[in-house]
C-alpha cells in the first residue's frame, strides 16, 4: 500500500484548479492506486490528487464501505436541500467546523479506461463529492465558512504546527 505525504492548507497546489487529465496511461492507473490507498486509513472519507502534490482532476472516497475514484468529475446536479454539517479536512488537520452543503450530489466522470461513470450520493457521500471536487477546483472548505468563522478558523491555522510556512532566507 502507497500512502503518499499529504500536502497542508498554505500550500500553493490546494489552491491551484487542477488539470484534466488527457492521458490514459500507466501514470494514471498508479495515481488512481495511490489514492485508494490513501483513502483506506481511517478517518478518510475522501482525497483529491492535489491534497498529494498532483495537480489532475482525480479524487477517491471511502464513506460507508463505498470506495471508488473519479477522473475528471464535474457535479452534474445538487438538490436544493441542503443542511448544515460539520466538516474537516486532511489538508486542514485538527480543525472541523459547520458548513452548508447539499444533501444530495451527482458527479459525472470517467473511470481510468476513460468510460463513463456516475456516482450518486446522499447526506455523507454528497459531502465528500462536494468537498473533493472543490479540492480540484482549488477551494478548500475554509472557503465556504461565514465571515466570523473564517477568521477564527485562519487564526487557528496560523497556530498550527502543521501550516505551511515558506521559508525567509
Amino acid at each position: 500500500m502507497a500512502v503518499r505525504e499529504l500536502r497542508y492548507f498554505g500550500d500553493p497546489v490546494l489552491k491551484t484548479v487542477c488539470d484534466p487529465v488527457t492521458r490514459f496511461d500507466k501514470s494514471i492507473d498508479l495515481l488512481v492506486t495511490d489514492l485508494l490507498d490513501g483513502v483506506q486509513l481511517p478517518g478518510r472519507a475522501g482525497l483529491a490528487a492535489n491534497q498529494i502534490g498532483v495537480s489532475l482532476r482525480v479524487f477517491s472516497y471511502n464513506v460507508e464501505g463505498l470506495t471508488g475514484y473519479v477522473i475528471n468529475p464535474q457535479i452534474v446536479e445538487l438538490s436544493e436541500e441542503t443542511h448544515e454539517i460539520t466538516e474537516g479536512c486532511l489538508s486542514v488537520p485538527e480543525l472541523r467546523f459547520p458548513v452548508v452543503r447539499a444533501k444530495r450530489a451527482l458527479v459525472r466522470g470517467v473511470d481510468k479506461h476513460n468510460n463513463p461513470i456516475e456516482v450518486e450520493g446522499f447526506d455523507v457521500l454528497a459531502q465528500a463529492l462536494q468537498h473533493e471536487t472543490d479540492h480540484l477546483d482549488g477551494k478548500l472548505y475554509l472557503d465556504r465558512l461565514t465571515p466570523d468563522l473564517k477568521k477564527q478558523a485562519m487564526r487557528e491555522t496560523r497556530e498550527k504546527d502543521w501550516f505551511w510556512k515558506r521559508d525567509k532566507g
